[in-house]
């Protein structure tokens, strides 16, 4: 756990250091769970958005984009469900006084039971070798059965509690865990209470006459209330998209861990609009076609698994995460949920208009169902990021930071270097940056010796780093090196452009899946 703690640190740090994320206001001793993204950082975040966007909509034909505004009429979230439901269970330690979300409490404490029988099947799977039977191991090995066990009516019960808003059991359940305070140790508990999520805002010039808002605390709705709107003006035939990316606000009752929960983030979302009953065949799809986009960017498959929901939000009639392994454990990355057709009739009881599809096969007229993707993009960057901070030792006992960031999310793709400060290599250096800033991110670093700047460039995440010499002068090469194997090659400044295209392409990223 400290080892973590300790990673978890370093990831703070660097992104704050090197330009990616600062606390919002610290000048003003900043605001809790409120950041901003940095000269690099910004980047960062747009290349994942754009990455997304590539394989969600331009890669999809029946997939189209929508920017839906942040101010919602506000019987919208009457229709959806999340003026009465969007609550969080919500305890407080009496001895430390830290409010925590009680369902987190209970997952976290299920996660260690999966976590020690995750250790019992890795020792037998180093006992055993190659003979290994993994799924036998795990149906009859007595400590791994309890485990599993024990952890499915923990999450069970939990559900069926928070289900039928039983708070007292919840509860009744942390005591009976005997879960303890993270922070001291404490278990003495308040009661379990519900509390609202959303920020409430008002519109209008004077406070006698303002009408009462709420700032968006998801991007849905916004493509819900538009179906018919893009449906008809795209003249798209079921199964459809429409996809959106945009901020949403949550007053979070815990807003920790970073960037990983806050109260102002943003979603990169997919309503998936299918014919009723075959919302199931779709649901499965985008799982499977969700899991490949993550696993293209080569962060590891064994930082990814499913978790399939025990507890159905009030829309869905199944939903699963997949889930990521952050610094402090595996947690939700996206969300993929089949929500039926609850939201469109929710908005034609609540509207009075009729949001309905004509489906010319069928001829027939039905409210389509419903299938979601819903990623964080905040949460994306933080995978991201942490899972490519590394330290590494190398042959000469040095150690260096590098930033593995997969090269096609890197927010510099190359720095152009002079190895001096005269006879003309910073000119070559800079004509060599106006040829490549039209295709890509590129950077000029003239300061301290050229092996700190490889190392400033490592610690950012830049994959090349070209260094223009004396040579370069005489026959017009110059040395590439590569971040990750730190190989340098000679090579023509006439194939820079094609050399570093073939790394960083989505094109190439995006023909993993």
């Amino acid at each position: 756990m400290a080892k973590q703690e300790d990673i978890f640190k370093n990831v703070v740090s660097h992104a704050k250091e090197y330009g990616f994320i600062f606390p919002s206001s610290e000048v003003y001793d900043g605001l809790s769970a409120v950041y901003d993204y940095a000269q690099n950082g910004v980047e960062l975040k747009k290349n994942i958005r754009e990455y997304w966007w590539k394989a969600m909509v331009q890669m999809n034909d029946n997939i189209v984009g929508l920017d839906a505004a942040i101010l919602m009429h506000p019987t919208t979230w009457k229709a959806s469900g999340h003026v009465d439901a969007f609550n969080d269970p919500l305890i407080d330690n009496k001895d430390s006084k830290k409010r925590y979300r009680a369902d987190v409490l209970i997952e976290d404490y299920a996660e260690k039971l999966n976590q020690k029988a995750i250790k019992e099947i890795e020792k037998a799977r180093v006992r055993f070798g190659d003979a290994f039977n993994e799924a036998e191991f795990v149906a009859t090995n007595a400590r791994v059965v309890e485990y599993k066990a024990k952890e499915r009516e923990i999450l069970e019960r939990m559900a069926r509690s928070l289900g039928n808003d039983d708070l007292a059991d919840v509860k009744a359940l942390i005591e009976e865990l005997e879960i303890a305070c993270p922070e001291s140790g404490s278990r003495n508990w308040t009661e379990v209470k519900q509390f609202n999520l959303m920020f409430g805002t008002k519109l209008g010039a004077s406070a006698d006459s303002a009408m009462d808002l709420y700032l968006r605390p998801e991007t849905a709705q916004g493509i819900f209330v538009n179906f018919l709107n893009v449906q008809k003006s795209g003249r798209m035939k079921v199964p459809f998209g429409i996809a959106q990316t945009g901020k949403a606000f949550r007053n979070e009752i815990v807003a920790r861990q970073f960037i990983f929960r806050m109260r102002e983030f943003e979603q990169m979302e997919m309503q998936f609009f299918v014919r009723p009953g075959e919302e199931m065949k779709h649901y499965e799809f985008w799982k499977e076609a969700r899991l490949k986009w993550h696993l293209s960017l080569g962060l590891g498959r064994e930082n990814y698994r499913f978790h399939d929901h025990e507890k159905l939000a009030h829309y869905a009639n199944a939903a699963a995460d997949i889930e990521f392994n952050f610094p402090f454990g595996f947690k939700e990355l996206e969300g993929i949920h089949s929500r039926t057709d609850f939201d469109l009739k929710a908005h034609e009881q609540y509207s009075g208009r009729k949001l309905q599809y004509f489906d010319p096969e069928l001829n027939e007229n039905y409210v389509p169902y419903v299938v979601e993707t819903s990623v964080g993009l905040d949460r994306m960057f933080l995978a991201v990021f942490a899972t490519s901070l590394k330290e590494e030792t190398l042959e000469d006992g040095s150690t260096r930071t590098v930033l593995k960031l997969p090269a096609v999310l890197a927010p510099t793709k190359a720095a152009v270097l002079p190895l001096v400060k005269k006879d003309g290599l910073p000119e070559i250096a800079h004509q060599i940056i106006a040829d490549l800033k039209w295709d890509f991110n590129v950077a000029y670093d003239e300061k301290d010796a050229v092996g700190r700047r490889y190392r400033r460039q490592d610690a950012l995440g830049t994959p090349f780093c070209i260094t223009v010499d004396h040579q370069t002068v005489e026959d017009q090469t110059v040395t590439i090196r590569h971040r990750d194997t730190m190989k340098q090659d000679r090579v023509k400044i006439a194939d820079l452009k094609s050399i570093i295209e073939s790394e960083v392409s989505m094109r190439n990223w995006l023909m993993k899946m």
